[in-house]
């Protein structure tokens, strides 16, 4: 792994075994962040980007099951490592950030118990040096009176406040990779523009690297060093911000990006356009490329085989429009 890489996952395959059959939740997935990068991984619901994430944390329980492939963390693979040792990575070697902090904050907790409660578990302090490391993190990530909302309950405060906490939360042992599912989605757009440049910052200040999970295309052109655009469990392209966002290689990208307005003098047209039908039932997948249906430049290629991924100038693609047929 090179030096500046801190996250190399390799051909990660994560299932799920139900009665119905076998979800095809995230096939062969390649996913690298260097320090102090920010990578996006992009995508509608269903495209199996929650499932990534939840992979390389050490999440997936009964009935999902990780097959095979590599998450390597500074250069151990943690899918090697007891259950015990993935805990003592979780928090202060990655943390997480949900996309939505009342159903991840307990209500019947205290903010600031909850804060202390991860510190001392981890770094074995006393009490009152966890609570003046709490309502400092606090203070850094600009919830006001921190004081005051380390003793009230997350229900006391807003959306965007109970935001703030799990990012708090998720910073006070200060990990060098961060993970933000969706974290925006509760958020009116002042308050997403203004938690989407905290993260900015605290990464600059903390030299962390960040994976963000998102299906909004205004979040990569923000955030974004580099970015993984999946659909239907598998990663169909690759490639710098600059790279997928003004020279999409994959119709798929394409169409994520005319479905969103972003910058006035951007390539894409002001009229918004809705990619048409749905993401596929990854149990049951169609043979041939998975968005052939909803793709206007479909092939009879594109019904017969699923398509080999194309690596070119530091990116991936995975379309038979870069192959020929």
């Amino acid at each position: 792994m090179p030096n500046d890489q801190i996250l190399e996952v390799s051909g990660l395959t994560t299932h799920f075994f139900v009665p119905g059959g076998v979800v095809r939740a995230v096939d062969d997935v390649d996913i690298t962040v260097a320090r102090e990068e920010i990578v996006t991984i992009v995508g509608e619901s269903g495209s199996g980007k929650s499932v990534t994430a939840m992979s390389i944390i050490g999440l997936i329980e009964k009935p999902g099951r990780i097959l095979s492939g590599e998450v390597r963390f500074l250069g151990r693979d943690l899918l090697k490592l007891s259950r015990r040792d993935m805990q003592s990575v979780r928090g202060k070697g990655i943390s997480m950030v949900f996309q939505n902090p009342y159903t991840s904050l307990h209500p019947g907790m205290k903010i600031g118990h909850q804060m202390v409660e991860s510190i001392i578990y981890h770094e074995h302090i006393e009490m009152h040096e966890a609570r003046r490391r709490a309502i400092d993190m606090l203070e850094r990530i600009g919830v006001e009176d921190a004081s005051g909302s380390f003793e009230r309950y997350p229900f006391e405060v807003s959306a965007g406040v109970s935001q703030r906490v799990m990012l708090a939360i998720a910073l006070a042992l200060r990990p060098s990779l961060l993970i933000a599912d969706e974290p925006t989605t509760n958020l009116d757009a002042i308050s997403q523009v203004q938690f989407l440049q905290l993260v900015k910052d605290m990464r600059d200040e903390m030299n962390m690297s960040v994976l963000i999970i998102t299906h909004d295309f205004g979040v990569v052109s923000m955030m974004s060093d580099r970015v993984v655009v999946m659909y239907a469990g598998k990663q169909v392209e690759s490639g710098s911000a600059d790279q997928v966002l003004h020279h999409p290689q994959h119709p798929y990208s394409a169409a994520l990006l005319n479905s969103v307005r972003m910058l006035s003098n951007s390539r894409y047209s002001e009229r918004l356009e809705q990619i048409p039908g749905e993401v596929p039932d990854v149990m049951r997948l169609p043979p041939g490329c998975g968005f052939r249906e909803r793709c206007t430049k479909a092939m009879d290629v594109c019904r017969e085989a699923p398509p080999r991924v194309v690596m070119s100038e530091n990116r991936m693609a995975r379309c038979w429009l870069l192959q020929g047929n």
